[in-house]
């Protein structure tokens, strides 16, 4: 027995497409002014960090086209939906924040460690940088005031929405907007010890701590939008708590088999082999059907889709398989 697959609410996909707007917007203007003060100031955390936001606005379109691609409903050649589209376009966007941002920081301060710079007037870049940590400190709290809002729809502490939150496209503004924070921090430091001590040090070190940072945060990225096209079951309590609810439908005696699939941040598949009482007739069995997916879409919104297959119990026998025994 299954469910029509329903649409994400229109109100939470939007807020998704405005943070991620947002947090593109404020990325594009701040590389271009983080570059400028890099080639001013010779700083190579400087580039480092425009690097780091060009990568943050490519990572940015490309969650703009996952949002809007995996949006598309379902039809005969995607019965699904395309739900799980949005991770595949994430998933790029995590390499290039390793590709675009990570490599380039890295290899930029190690050449500087080797190479030593001339150090420029600084003064520019700090008034990039406080700038830049402005901007993006609006692009987090967006992002950060999403996240509580879903974190308190599902009744779960920020620290765990972040953590099993499907909603990767959140997730990578968040984890992102705050990276260029501590980067912007860094690019500071290392701006700083180098007019204090005249070596280029300090800068090169920062330039490769930004770096280093970026990789994890493309790690951790990739992994959660990995884990999510190969195929993630809902949490364990909550599919505790699908089971119970199956359970107390009538005329159903046991759940033998239970599958639940993430396909979206909105959107759960539910599919279980179901014992039935054996004296239910198949009317019944066709309402209690009806009545465990309205329970279950009632209790957890998220659930879009729900295939219950009658399955008879360990002690059933099939009807004359004793007499053809003997």
């Amino acid at each position: 027995m299954g469910a029509p697959s329903n649409p994400v609410p229109p109100s939470a996909a939007d807020e998704s497409v405005g943070t991620v707007l947002v947090a593109a917007a404020a990325n594009l203007g701040i590389a271009a002014a983080k570059a400028v003060g890099g080639v001013v100031s010779g700083s190579s955390a400087m580039l480092s960090e425009a690097a780091h936001s060009t990568a943050d606005t490519v990572t940015e379109l490309l969650l703009l086209t996952a949002l809007k691609r995996s949006g598309k409903p379902a039809d005969e050649d995607h019965p699904l939906g395309h739900g799980g589209e949005r991770y595949v376009w994430a998933l790029l966007a995590s390499v290039a924040t390793f590709v675009g941002g990570a490599v380039f920081a890295v290899y930029d301060g190690i050449h500087t460690l080797t190479h030593g710079e001339e150090p420029g007037n600084p003064l520019l870049s700090y008034i990039i940088l406080a700038l830049a940590f402005l901007l993006e400190g609006a692009s987090l709290l967006k992002g950060v005031r999403q996240a509580r809002g879903e974190a308190a729809r599902f009744g779960v502490s920020l620290h765990l929405y972040m953590a099993h939150t499907p909603d990767t496209a959140v997730k990578a503004v968040v984890m992102e907007d705050s990276a260029a924070l501590a980067g912007l921090v860094l690019a500071a430091g290392g701006l700083l010890g180098g007019q204090f001590t005249g070596s280029g040090v300090w800068d090169g070190a920062a330039s490769v701590c930004i770096g280093l940072l970026l990789v994890y945060v493309a790690w951790v990225l990739g992994r959660s939008n990995a884990q999510l096209l190969i195929g993630r079951p809902l949490p364990r309590p909550m599919r505790d708590a699908v089971r119970a609810e199956l359970r107390s439908v009538p005329h159903i005696v046991d759940v033998l088999e239970l599958v639940t699939l993430v396909q979206g941040p909105r959107e759960v598949l539910v599919a279980a082999k179901i014992d039935f009482r054996d004296v239910s007739t198949a009317e019944e069995i066709e309402w209690a059907c009806e009545d465990a997916e309205q329970r279950l879409r009632e209790r957890f919104p998220a659930i879009r889709r729900v295939f219950l297959d009658p399955t008879p119990g360990a002690h059933q026998q099939r009807p004359g398989a004793a007499g053809a025994d003997g």
